[in-house]
C-alpha cells in the first residue's frame, strides 16, 4: 500500500520520558517528510506544537489542534469548531464557588485565571507561556470579538472535576466532549469534532485523498476514532486499551521512538 500522509498525535506517542522529541525520532520524521506529508495531530493549542514543527522540519505541513477544533493550513485556520459562548459562560457560573482552575483557549491564545500548579504544570510540558486573565474578563472580551473557545480546561480536585463533568454531562451532553485524562482533568471540547472528523474535511479540502491512504498513530481516548478510520490505524504499546482494541498495528510504546520504528518497517527505511 502506497499511504500517502502520516498524522501522529504528539503526548504519549510521539514525545519520549521527558516530553521531547528523540533524536532518532526527528531523523526518522524528516526522512518521511521529504516524501510526504507528516501532520501533527493534537488537543493542543497550535502554539505549542509549533516548536516541534520546527525540531522536524515540517513546518510547511498542516497542523490539526484542538482535537480538530482548529485546522490550519499555511498558518491560517480552514476549519475552526469552537464551544459557545454561552456554554462557556454558564461553566463559568456554576464553578463560581468552587473554584476549579478553568483554561480557556482560542487559536492561540490561552488564558488562566491565575498562576498556580496547574498553570505551571501545563507550561512545563507546552513550553508556551498563558496570558493571566480572569474568565469572566475573557468571556466579556469574546463576546465583542464574537468568539467561542476551542477549548477548556478544567483542572482541580476529584471530586470539584466529578461535579463539573456531571454540570455539563446534564446540561450540554450533547454538544460537548469530555476527555478525562485523569482525576482532576477534564478536558472540554465542542462534540461536533473530532481528530478523526478534522482528517477527513482536510483530505478532503487540501489534499484530495482518502482515509486509507494515511497512517496515524495514537494513544488515547480521543485517538480512537482516528486510528480506527484511517488505513494504517497504528497504537503506541502504552495506549489505552480501546485504542488497542481498534489499532490494525501495536508498535513499541511513545517512550521507546515507537513512531519512528513503525515508519523505518512501514517504508523499508534504513534505520538511522
Amino acid at each position: 500500500m502506497a499511504y500517502k500522509i502520516v498524522f501522529s498525535d504528539i503526548d504519549g506517542t510521539l514525545l519520549n520520558s521527558k516530553r521531547i522529541l528523540s533524536d532518532h525520532t526527528i531523523k526518522i520524521v524528516k526522512n518521511i517528510s521529504e516524501k510526504l506529508p507528516f501532520v501533527l495531530i493534537s488537543a493542543r493549542m497550535p502554539a505549542a506544537m509549533r516548536h516541534l514543527q520546527d525540531d522536524l522540519n515540517i513546518k510547511h505541513y498542516p497542523i490539526i489542534a484542538y482535537n480538530g477544533g482548529l485546522v490550519l493550513v499555511d498558518e491560517k485556520p480552514i476549519s475552526s469548531t469552537t464551544i459557545p459562548l454561552n456554554i462557556v459562560e454558564d461553566l463559568h457560573n456554576f464553578n463560581a464557588e468552587m473554584d476549579c482552575h478553568l483554561s480557556l483557549y482560542h487559536n492561540d491564545e490561552w488564558y488562566v485565571p491565575r498562576q498556580d500548579k496547574w498553570s505551571a504544570r501545563e507550561e512545563t510540558n507546552t513550553k508556551i507561556a498563558p496570558e493571566v486573565k480572569s474568565n469572566a474578563d475573557v468571556i466579556a472580551k469574546w463576546k465583542k470579538e464574537d468568539k467561542g473557545a476551542h477549548k477548556i480546561m478544567a483542572m482541580g480536585k476529584e471530586e470539584n472535576i466529578d461535579k463539573i463533568r456531571n454540570f455539563l454531562t446534564d446540561n450540554y451532553g450533547d454538544k460537548l466532549h469530555l476527555y478525562r485524562s485523569k482525576s482532576t482533568y477534564l478536558e472540554i471540547a465542542n462534540k461536533e469534532i473530532s481528530k478523526f472528523s478534522a482528517i477527513q474535511y482536510l483530505l478532503k479540502e487540501h489534499y484530495g485523498c482518502d482515509a486509507k491512504d494515511c497512517i496515524a498513530f495514537g494513544d488515547n481516548y480521543n485517538d480512537v476514532e482516528m486510528v480506527k478510520g484511517v488505513g494504517m490505524g497504528i497504537a503506541v504499546a502504552n495506549a489505552r486499551n480501546e485504542v488497542l482494541e481498534v489499532a490494525k498495528v501495536v508498535t513499541h510504546s511513545g517512550t521507546e521512538d515507537g513512531v519512528a520504528k513503525s515508519l523505518i518497517e512501514l517504508f523499508k527505511l534504513e534505520d538511522v
